[in-house]
């Protein structure tokens, strides 16, 4: 009773100061962004650029295989405005160049993929591709082999290969709904951190901490109200996200859960880090840092083919995993259940930590 009572002092507090109103109104602003401004889908058409060493003739015949409708548009290279032809595909645009030297700088200089495609005395293609350095080893394998049997054969190889789901009862998110798990774990649980650490140093230098050390009340009970607060205004900012966005297909409990757990976890982090320090200058290079850690596994989230074993020893790593799986209704509720039992673990471990470091150090 007295913790529910420390709590709700502690909510009327923080409804008075600036902190949490930031915190609801990124949420409000993110909102807004989503549903004007990101798209459903988005194109994913790539930009290619080809140099044709070859025979008018020949280079006609090739053209005419992409696609029949081409355009003329001009483009600039090395600060020199040329007009070329566009060839648009389903999933691609086009460029034809005119020389191996605008190719190269295309290649160097503006950092696109480029081939060159030339034929021999035996009327064979050629092909040389210039890469940036950051392709995936499948990618240059895939283009070793791409090329030595014919199109036609390929295609006929894909178009016989028996391919058989493994399970076809799962959903899919749209481009929109897939950048929202990272908006989770960053609005809704990591920025517990922060936050957390921002409470405590305003107590500080308003001299709430000080008077709190002559109260009876214990220590564990001013940190659990503290965090009370950052739970509750990150899954109000989380549902303020979701809601519009998801409607009814995710199933709130199970991310009620994780956002109330993983939010204990970093809530958690934030406190034991504030506790080395007097103030936020003194411990913002930390917690950036932390933060930044933290974010790593959303980059590798939107870069499928940089995924290195590591980040899995990253907590928001298993965030993201856990709020994906929520978004997209597969009722995975052990998995869920398993991540928000080890985020609350392990929360209250380092929460444990805190409480014995501020018993010594919350007057200080």
């Amino acid at each position: 009773m007295k913790l529910f009572s420390s709590f709700v002092k502690e909510l009327k507090i923080a409804s008075r100061g600036f902190y949490f109103y930031i915190e609801i109104l990124m949420a409000v602003i993110i909102l807004i962004i989503f549903l004007f401004a990101v798209p459903d889908t988005f194109t994913d058409k790539t930009s290619e650029y080809l140099y044709l060493d070859m025979p008018n003739e020949v280079k006609e015949t090739y053209l005419e295989s992409i696609t029949d409708n081409p355009k003329k548009v001009k483009i600039v290279i090395d600060k020199v405005e040329k007009e070329t032809s566009l060839y648009t595909t389903e999933n691609k645009e086009i460029y034809i160049l005119d020389s191996r030297a605008d190719a190269i700088y295309i290649a160097d200089v503006e950092r696109q993929i480029v081939a060159i495609i030339n034929v021999d005395d035996n009327q064979t293609f050629n092909y040389e591709y210039f890469l940036q350095g950051y392709e995936s080893e499948k990618y240059k394998d895939l283009l070793k082999i791409l090329h030595v049997e014919s199109s036609e054969k390929i295609e006929e190889a894909v178009d016989n290969q028996d391919v058989r789901s493994l399970s076809t009862n799962f959903e899919e998110l749209s481009d929109r709904e897939n950048i929202l798990p990272s908006i989770l774990v960053f609005n809704g649980a990591l920025m517990g951190l922060f936050i957390i650490a921002a409470y405590i140093f305003l107590d500080r230098q308003e001299g709430v901490i000080k008077a709190f050390a002559l109260t009876p009340t214990p220590v564990w009970q001013y940190l659990m109200s503290k965090i009370g607060v950052v739970m509750i205004t990150s899954i109000l900012s989380s549902l303020v996200i979701t809601v519009p966005i998801m409607k009814n297909q995710p199933d709130y409990l199970l991310l009620v859960t994780l956002l109330m757990t993983s939010a204990f976890f970093s809530s958690s982090l934030g406190l034991l880090i504030a506790s080395f320090y007097r103030n936020m200058m003194q411990a913002f290079g930390v917690l950036y840092t932390i933060m930044m850690l933290m974010i790593i596994p959303s980059v590798a989230y939107f870069i499928p083919s940089w995924n290195p074993f590591w980040i899995r020893f990253i907590p928001s790593y298993f965030m993201l995993e856990g709020f994906k799986t929520i978004l997209l209704g597969s009722n995975d509720w052990q998995y869920v259940l398993m991540l928000s039992g080890g985020f609350l673990l392990t929360g209250l471990i380092i929460f444990k930590i805190s409480n014995k470091r501020y018993k010594k150090t919350l007057a200080g």
